[in-house]
């Protein structure tokens, strides 16, 4: 169904975070009449639509023509399901997006990576010359691009977004992985990989990582592969020469870019893969990763205090996110790694990062919900209740050469209002340190 028509409907917007006042707006100007909800006991809107706050109000959500559920509200919510059971349809913004867009997209998903891969590729298009506009789970929603032209769209989605899409038709779009996150949401692996893989659906080219196979798509061919795995089809990764090559000849070395570690030259392949596909020149491709210097957050260099190496990733709220991180420090590293990690685990099997940790990491600090469970994978831990205290206790055991890293393999909720709250606490503790 392409095209709702949304003048006079009886909508409901369920959750009235960035992306659910984003809805607010664009269902005004289509002329609806909407109603918003929140769980919270006191918000206030600055748009002039009706507001329910509370428990979520099952005869309201059951009598409308069609709901709109932000991200962040669980599609098993009872009130929602309900409301589905009677006959409402439920969509979130991007599907709304998708029912009025005439841009072509690039759509990226996956458990890590998502942003960085959605800047180099908008980095990319922007280098050849193209007009670019970026949203939908990191930045601006991507509601609020419809009224802007642009020769390309690149959005990151979530599981959560993808969970109530059904029509958005990428140019070219990929899964970049697959691990473990988010199952108390989704209830397990098999759903999760399900949802994301979702995205392939109506996608004209699909790119994926041959290297993981939850991520790969079901009976389909991909247009073109990429991984750290030897390949003389796609992009691939010389170890030995700690270059990217693309149909097993020399294509990037990495010495040109300002990304380090393996994990972010498989992000860089990734991007160059879909710009590729959709058409970006070699030499533009080239330009956006050689001058993308990363994220805050993500694996991010915040002081060489004491020739210590101290790197925020807070952004890695799950087990997935901090195996990549480590592993792609391990070729670099001089001296040991010296891990804090902790906070709420999201039902997580924390015991997958043993085997690594055992290998890789010299001393573990944890804090947090789930700090104990993480601090029984090594015999070397100590637990702390603050990340000022985990700064102090690794300051205490590290030596030049070393690194020490935050990265949590959880969500922050249980300490932080976000991960950007704990990344700017740690590296506050950090720079205190030389203070």
């Amino acid at each position: 169904m392409k095209k709702f028509t949304l003048a006079n409907k009886n909508i409901v917007v369920v959750g009235m975070g960035l992306t659910g006042l984003s809805c607010v707006r664009f269902l005004l100007t289509k002329s609806a009449n909407v109603i918003a909800m929140d769980s919270r006991s006191e918000l206030t809107l600055s748009l002039e639509v009706p507001l329910f706050l509370g428990v979520f109000d099952t005869r309201k959500l059951c009598q409308a023509d069609l709901i709109v559920l932000s991200p962040g509200v669980d599609l098993n919510t009872p009130a929602i399901q309900q409301a589905i059971e009677s006959g409402v349809r439920v969509i979130g913004d991007i599907e709304l997006f998708a029912q009025f867009n005439t841009c072509p997209v690039i759509a990226i998903t996956g458990s890590n990576g998502k942003s960085t891969v959605t800047h180099l590729v908008a980095d990319m298009c922007k280098a050849a010359g193209k007009k670019v506009l970026m949203g939908g789970n990191i930045g601006v929603p991507a509601l609020d691009l419809l009224n802007q032209s642009a020769d390309v769209i690149v959005l990151e989605l979530s599981s959560f977004q993808l969970e109530t899409t059904y029509s958005l038709m990428p140019i070219v779009a990929t899964v970049l992985n697959i691990t473990e996150d988010h199952l108390d949401r989704h209830s397990d692996l098999v759903n999760y990989q399900q949802i994301k893989l979702s995205i392939y659906k109506n996608c004209k080219f699909i790119v994926c990582n041959r290297d993981d196979d939850l991520s790969c798509p079901i009976n389909t061919k991909a247009s073109i592969s990429y991984g750290l795995s030897e390949s003389r089809e796609g992009f691939s990764w010389n170890n030995d020469e700690a270059c990217i090559l693309f149909n097993g000849n020399t294509y990037l070395s990495s010495k040109d870019c300002l990304l380090v570690g393996a994990h972010n030259m498989l992000n860089i392949q990734a991007a160059a893969a879909l710009a590729s596909v959709f058409g970006i020149d070699d030499k533009s491709i080239r330009q956006g990763a050689q001058q993308f210097g990363g994220l805050p957050h993500r694996c991010q260099t915040v002081s060489m205090f004491n020739s210590v190496r101290w790197i925020n990733d807070s952004k890695a709220t799950n087990v997935g996110a901090t195996l990549a991180a480590i592993n792609g420090l391990v070729s670099n590293l001089t001296g040991k790694l010296i891990l804090i990690a902790g906070g709420e685990g999201k039902g997580a099997d924390f015991s997958i990062m043993a085997e690594c940790f055992t290998q890789s990491v010299g001393l573990l600090i944890t804090l947090g919900k789930d700090g104990d469970k993480i601090a029984s994978l090594h015999p070397n831990n100590v637990k702390v209740q603050t990340i000022q205290d985990a700064v102090l206790v690794a300051a205490k055991h590290s030596e030049p050469g070393d690194i020490v890293m935050l990265s949590p393999a959880c969500a922050s909720l249980d300490m932080f209002t976000n991960y950007q709250q704990r990344g700017d606490v740690f590296a506050q503790a950090v720079q205190a340190l030389a203070a």
